[in-house]
């Protein structure tokens, strides 16, 4: 089975993230607010259709304010065996509030902030350290591993915002 994947949040590194899962033969799909992006991924210009039949769907956005926005709209109409996967660096206190929104909504979601900027982006050398379900963790690890050179499950929701913040 060819896993599916939306990726929101095509800026400098999570275009590049999105692009080197393509080149990895995984069905992508992209959304962001800016619409006339350079790439060969699959390029949605509504939420909806990024995340019908979506096995994980990716974010990575500039700040807390933005991932529980998105979350707030795409967490009602996801699959119930979608896993979300918030790469962004954002405060805890968000990364455990999307954790209970999707938890209320049957949905697993992962913290998985990177480290390695824009050129390990580019490169596919992040490092993410990963909070919330490990199960999820285990089941999409070999994902993260196209995108980066390691990823280090560091415990429940908001485990891997902590660890970004002590990097």
């Amino acid at each position: 089975m060819k896993v599916k994947i939306g990726f929101i949040g095509l800026g400098n590194m999570g275009l590049p993230m999105a692009e080197n899962l393509q080149k990895a033969g995984y069905d992508i799909t992209g959304f962001d607010l800016i619409k006339d992006i350079k790439t060969k991924i699959n390029i949605s210009h509504h939420y909806e259709d990024l995340i019908e039949d979506k096995d994980v769907i990716f974010t990575m956005l500039p700040s807390g304010k933005e991932v529980c926005s998105v979350y707030n709209k795409i967490i009602g109409k996801c699959l119930s065996s979608t896993i979300l996967v918030d790469c962004s660096t954002i405060d805890i206190k968000s990364a455990h509030s999307i954790t209970e929104l999707a938890n209320n909504n049957n949905l697993i979601t992962l913290d998985a902030p990177v480290s390695g900027g824009v050129v390990g982006a580019i490169d596919g050398t992040l490092t993410f350290m990963v909070g919330g379900n490990k199960h999820a963790f285990e089941k999409i690890k070999s994902i993260f591993e196209i995108m980066g050179n390691k990823a280090v499950y560091c415990g429940r929701s908001g485990s891997g915002q902590a660890a970004k913040m002590c990097n």
